[in-house]
């Protein structure tokens, strides 16, 4: 689990300060807040907090947000996020289609496109539909890209920004994506895989819709650690608390496209495991003898519920993919289930519906987890990836 992201009142970590300040802002969102509350949230002085706003005004990356009501003192003044300053790009490389999303600051999309990609066809074409797509969502005369975040199918090594054995695309293995498209692009580039993008904006628009509900005196170690995702969570109690008996929340995202996978939001941010490997949720084997995958295994959760899409039935798939995740909400013991992709979104409630009966019935707890949908899809979730250098995050 995270420990508190507090503040550091040494000249070296001037960087460091500057990002948490930011982060904090950009989760108050445009109420803003005042320099007594960002120094009482990160343990900075009075006087470090001023020379942060200070810096961080003159590069206009905040404002001032007007005047908080007076107390009985001189009324404070507020600052908040500028989020049009800078800007960020997400591509979601599908199997078969690419979408490309300009966001700004806030996370919000100001810009996207998109079309049909052949990822079977290599990975020199992709890295040209790549480009394409950045230069039609970019504006020249706009605000600064920081950088731009890719998604793509697994297994990839997220550290090297290297392309694993993609299931059914060999001739991806050992494809340096991330140093390419650095190359081409002329600006810093993230590569991950897209459920754990998917997780990344998930959940990161939950923890962002319980920010305004957190009490003010609780959240001064654990602010900095509110998610800074895109979107917004579908679902009875999004206005729950950030935090349950002082463990952080956790969550699994679930996609559902042309290929199943999960990312793992786990300990306050997206569990990728040692190498990467983590959230290879869609061959998890359901049915001993089934219906061959494209694995090579046999019975995988991926190949059934994808069977029973193509032929219609749509409640027979969420059924499926609801005992694969009451395997690994049993195994996690997750706050929350969250549904997306292009399957999902087709019959969004058939999906929350169907999994959350299968965990009802399969609970051993009665405080199971919520099922909802994700209401930021992967494209977004990449840019998010590409913004967290600015928020402390990277």
């Amino acid at each position: 689990m995270y420990g508190p992201r507090g503040g550091v009142n040494l000249p070296a970590l001037r960087g460091h300060n500057d990002a948490l300040v930011l982060d904090l802002l950009r989760a108050a969102g445009p109420a803003g807040l005042g320099r007594t509350e960002l120094a009482a949230r990160t343990g900075l002085t009075p006087q470090a907090v001023s020379k942060i706003a200070a810096r961080l005004g003159a590069d206009g990356l905040i404002a001032e947000a007007g005047r908080a009501a007076s107390t009985g003192g001189k009324p404070r003044t507020l600052l908040r996020l500028v989020p049009d300053v800078r800007h960020a790009v997400g591509v979601h490389l599908d199997r078969d289609e690419l979408l490309a999303v300009r966001v700004d600051l806030a996370g919000r999309v100001v810009a996207e496109g998109g079309g049909p990609l052949d990822f079977g066809a290599g990975p020199e074409e992709a890295v040209e539909a790549v480009v394409r797509a950045v230069a039609r969502v970019r504006e020249p005369s706009g605000p600064p890209l920081l950088g731009v975040g890719v998604a793509a199918p697994g297994p990839l090594d997220h550290r090297a920004g290297v392309m694993g054995r993609v299931t059914g695309f060999p001739s991806w293995k050992d494809f340096p994506l991330r140093g390419v498209l650095e190359g081409r692009l002329g600006l810093p580039v993230v590569l991950d895989k897209d459920t754990n993008a998917g997780a990344a904006a998930a959940a990161g628009a939950w923890l962002r819709a319980t920010w305004p509900d957190v009490d003010a005196d609780a959240d001064a170690g654990v602010a900095g650690r509110v998610g800074a995702g895109v979107g917004v969570v579908a679902g009875p109690d999004a206005e729950g608390e950030l935090y349950a008996g002082g463990a952080a929340r956790t969550c699994v995202y679930l996609h559902i496209g042309t290929g199943l996978g999960a990312g793992l939001w786990l300990g306050g941010g997206v569990y990728r495991g040692a190498r990467s490997a983590a959230g290879e949720f869609g061959h998890q084997v359901l049915l001993l003898d089934g219906p061959r995958c494209r694995c090579g295994a046999r019975g995988c959760v991926e190949a059934l519920c994808l069977e029973a899409v193509a032929r219609g039935d749509v409640p027979g798939a969420a059924r499926i993919v609801g005992e694969a995740a009451a395997n690994l909400v049993a195994l996690l013991d997750v706050d929350r289930v969250l549904l997306g992709g292009r399957v999902v979104a087709a019959a969004p409630d058939v999906f929350v519906a169907g999994v959350g009966a299968v965990l009802a019935a399969r609970a051993l707890d009665p405080a199971r987890p919520v099922v909802a949908l994700a209401g930021a899809g992967v494209a977004q979730g990449a840019a998010e990836m590409a913004l967290t250098p600015l928020f402390g995050r990277g």
